[in-house]
């Protein structure tokens, strides 16, 4: 077997086997899946379902020891991470109503700060680290890393809700 149809057979395995692990209907996840979607400029996407959709952010620790740290993280790698907290600013803006947006500096090592501003406030403050392994264990560790920064962040507008609304 060739790399190519061994690499596709892997990811329809690992594809299958997401499937049967259901995805959480939350805001946050509802937001993800609504970001990705909205990359997905030709359609491709249109037919397949959410749990296929949101794959890529599943990394097993078997998966992620096989990915080395070493040179520039992949640019999709880089572009989920945008996704990612880009889905948590939006849930949080849905909560609060107040307009919030991400920002981040990741180095070409995989490292960098990741902030979610609302106003003149830092709603959220992330240190990145090995940003070459982003991913979660599950479709659950997912939903509740993006609900655990929604909810700090909400709670830091509630805090100083000046500095959000100014």
């Amino acid at each position: 077997m060739t790399a190519a149809p061994a690499a596709r057979a892997a990811a329809a395995a690992a594809e299958e086997a997401l499937s049967a692990d259901p995805v959480p209907d939350t805001p946050f996840i509802r937001a993800l899946v609504r970001l990705m979607r909205a990359h997905d400029t030709f359609g491709v996407w249109e037919k397949r379902p959410d749990a296929a959709i949101l794959a890529p952010f599943v990394v097993t620790r078997e998966q992620r020891r096989k990915i080395p740290i070493l040179g520039d993280p992949d640019p999709k790698v880089r572009w989920r991470l945008d996704v990612f907290y880009s889905a948590v600013a939006m849930t949080l803006q849905q909560e609060t109503g107040v307009e919030a947006m991400p920002l981040m500096r990741i180095s070409t090592e995989g490292f960098g700060p990741a902030v979610i501003l609302a106003g003149r406030l830092v709603a959220v403050s992330r240190t990145l680290r090995d940003v070459h392994r982003f991913g979660f264990e599950s479709f659950d560790a997912l939903a509740a890393e993006g609900a655990a920064l929604v909810a700090e962040g909400a709670e830091m507008i509630g805090r100083f809700p000046e500095a959000a609304r100014a």
